[in-house]
């Protein structure tokens, strides 16, 4: 009994595959999309959110990076913590490009609270113009913790 569900699970796996020679245009109409190359990620950078004794403060607090880059904010201690930008204080019509790479925001420009040690939030610097983009930690902006992303050409 094992032996025919074995046999039959190989012959269900080769069927699902397509198992046989595609026709000649077939394999001429799926050549580009499956060459096609991925496009390149960008690189990541990390900063730390934390606290060291009464000072709050993003570790780097200012940061150089590429478009197509992510950044991503890690929890470290002094939580809980987040991202926002002013929308003020980025280039003029960026906020829809930095709003796509920043998911589950609590409101416009605004990564959710991390309150968990070790959490991270990313935001992802695709197709957003070049510029400097000033953030801060909202429940920690009194005591200035502030931050700035200079996207580079």
């Amino acid at each position: 009994m094992r032996k025919i569900s074995t046999a039959a699970g190989i012959a269900l796996m080769v069927a699902a595959c397509g198992g046989g020679e595609k026709a000649p245009e077939q394999a001429a109409e799926m050549a580009p999309a499956e060459t096609a190359a991925a496009p390149m990620a960008g690189a990541t950078h990390d900063v730390m959110m934390q606290l060291d004794g009464t000072t709050y403060h993003y570790v780097p607090s200012e940061l150089t990076i590429n478009v197509g880059d992510q950044v991503v904010f890690h929890n470290v201690s002094g939580g809980p913590h987040n991202v926002q930008f002013w929308t003020d204080s980025i280039p003029a019509g960026s906020a829809d490009a930095l709003s796509a790479g920043m998911p589950d925001q609590m409101s416009p420009l605004a990564g959710p609270l991390l309150v968990e040690p070790n959490a991270t939030y990313t935001v992802t610097f695709t197709n957003t113009p070049a510029g400097d983009y000033k953030f801060f930690c909202l429940p920690h902006l009194a005591m200035k913790m502030v931050g700035k992303i200079t996207v580079a050409q």
